[in-house]
């Protein structure tokens, strides 16, 4: 999501080159040449790995979302939905650079799970404040019924956000530029749970000055959980398995129902396969 230019100047990217950090982070193949490992991943590793997403002008309504939604004065982020499902989150320090930055949105990854409830899930419900008209009798309590109106949005859109919010992440910081660090993340990557990966720039006192974020689908959740097992345990399969409560050759079976069968040596997968059948 970001590029060196030159010196010390950071381009900010799209959010869907994300995914190079997200490839990044596990994906470097066995450290260690383990026999059981072909000789494509002792010497390549995962390399050349990709994941699919679905541009976002491809995504039913959100061009138009985009365009028509009011920017607030003060804003300075957004959390997109897709039906009921938390797509991203895009935070900036000023709503300034909001303005000017709401637009690329569009330009963003979702996978397709995303995409298709966008498809199937039909128009999203208002959010409508409920006014108690006996309660009402001055410009004052108005004022009090919409603060309240209000903070109970807010607080359903945080608990809808629930699965980037206050959870557990993994980071490393990738770049530095004076007081500036631009880290990358990942959720824990429960399989029982939604995950997301992203990128910030903090600021050394703590202050948010950018984070944009992207929702894995569960496949890429569960290939993720995979490759983070198995750099934990060093690449051994024994030790990974047991980690995952399962005998070795369901490992291998999970590795290559999950894409990576050609990272096992023929012979070891083919067993494997024999032993589960």
């Amino acid at each position: 999501m970001a590029r060196r230019e030159q010196g010390s100047t950071l381009r900010i990217l799209p959010q869907h080159l994300a995914m190079e950090g997200f490839l990044a982070l596990h994906f470097n193949g066995p450290g260690v040449a383990w026999s059981e490992y072909s000789r494509r991943a002792i010497s390549r590793g995962l390399d050349p790995r990709w994941e699919e997403t679905v541009a976002g002008r491809s995504v039913p309504g959100l061009e138009d979302a985009l365009r028509v939604f009011e920017i607030h004065e003060g804003q300075s982020g957004a959390l997109l939905f897709l039906g009921d499902v938390m797509a991203s989150a895009f935070v900036v320090s000023h709503p300034d650079d909001y303005r000017g930055l709401h637009r690329t949105l569009i330009e963003d990854g979702f996978s397709e799970e995303l995409w298709q409830a966008a498809q199937w899930s039909g128009p999203s419900p208002e959010l409508a404040g409920a006014f108690d008209e006996e309660r009402v009798g001055s410009i004052g309590d108005l004022r009090l019924a919409l603060a309240r109106a209000r903070r109970q949005a807010a607080a359903f859109h945080v608990d809808m956000a629930a699965g980037v919010i206050a959870r557990p992440v993994a980071s490393q910081r990738v770049y530095r530029a004076g007081p500036f660090s631009l880290q990358r993340f990942v959720t824990d990557l429960n399989p029982r749970e939604e995950n997301h990966i992203g990128e910030v720039i903090v600021r050394d006192d703590g202050t948010l000055e950018y984070a944009r974020t992207y929702r894995l689908s569960a496949g890429q959740t569960r290939r993720a959980y995979l490759l983070q097992k198995l750099a934990t345990h060093s690449w051994n399969l024994d030790a990974t398995a047991a980690s995952l409560g399962v005998r070795r050759e369901e490992l291998v079976v999970r590795l290559d129902r999950a894409g990576f069968g050609y990272l096992v040596a023929e012979h070891v997968l083919k067993a494997a396969q024999r032993r589960a059948r």
